[in-house]
């Protein structure tokens, strides 16, 4: 998958060869809002466990040269995450993608990144519209999102947080991307 100037691949998350990198991604101060700052490696395997065996929860490696770079998970809105908080349409995909903390920063990284994660949830023709919701915090990952053609809808109380419910058609992320 090529998002501008990179390339990412993907593979499934394996929890007991990953957890170790991921246990350095989801406990750096810049993941705060991933909300497992104080998990310990062990933690953070048994949470990818869980996800690995469930049917409606994906996790993801994104690769940048056979290096992991990111984290990516999809889930149906319908059993997981957002049930109750709104009504699901078919074809939704929810998501949540994490790029792993870096010294060297490249410039429009996280925005390949997010294009490339859309694009992957697009390939599949059954999913009509992405689904988010992150922290009403994090007004980072609002400005990406908006970027690739997110619509924010309404601020939700979910346990662990205030989001902020948005959706992106295909027809959105298309015209974002292209302008």
């Amino acid at each position: 998958m090529t998002s501008d100037t990179m390339t990412f691949t993907l593979r499934p998350l394996d929890p007991p060869e990953d957890a170790g990198l991921l246990h350095r991604w989801v406990t750096h101060p810049k993941a705060a809002f991933w909300m497992m700052q104080d998990a310990k490696p062990e933690d953070v395997e048994r949470a990818y466990l869980e996800i690995a065996a469930d049917e409606h929860h994906h996790a993801l490696l994104g690769l940048r040269d056979g290096e992991p770079v990111f984290l990516m998970e999809k889930y149906d809105p319908a059993h997981r995450e957002l049930v109750g908080l709104y009504e699901p349409r078919p074809g939704d995909v929810g998501m949540h993608f994490l790029v792993a903390p870096t010294d060297t920063p490249v410039h429009g990284f996280t925005r390949a990144v997010i294009t490339a994660v859309m694009a992957h949830l697009f390939e599949d023709p059954a999913t009509e519209r992405v689904v988010v919701e992150p922290d009403v915090r994090n007004k980072a990952v609002h400005a990406l999102n908006e970027a690739v053609g997110f619509v924010p809808e309404r601020e939700i109380r979910k346990p662990e947080k205030r989001a902020l419910l948005s959706f992106c058609t295909r027809e959105r992320f298309l015209k974002a991307v292209s302008a």
